[in-house]
């Protein structure tokens, strides 16, 4: 999706439909992105990860279908359907596929 104006309301259906989990691979769809906020939906197979990274800017990661290991400062939590985590700007995190999984990461400007 292109840019998406900050004064812009948009509404979408369904991602999920347009946003298979594909064997052994991650793939990702930029659902909105503008200068305030940007929304990723991800899908993952089992066994695929995403290795220790950070962002600059707040994260909320919700994981909408699947199981999920979620490393953040050495503690590891497992999410399953619609658990959460919240991110502070720079904080380094990792994440694994258990089952395959759909996952909404929720990024802001603070």
């Amino acid at each position: 999706m292109a840019s998406t104006a900050v004064e812009q309301s948009i509404s979408i259906a369904s991602v999920s439909a347009d946003l298979p989990i594909l064997k052994e691979a991650t793939t990702s769809r930029v659902v909105v992105n503008n200068d305030v906020l940007r929304v990723v939906d991800f899908v993952f197979d089992a066994g695929q990860l995403l290795t220790e990274h950070a962002s600059p800017k707040a994260v909320v990661v919700t994981l909408l279908e699947g199981e999920m290991e979620f490393d953040v400062a050495g503690e590891t939590t497992l999410l399953s359907n619609g658990g959460m985590i919240y991110l502070a700007p720079g904080e380094r995190h990792a994440l694994r596929a258990v089952t395959p999984c759909r996952m909404r990461l929720v990024m802001v400007n603070v």
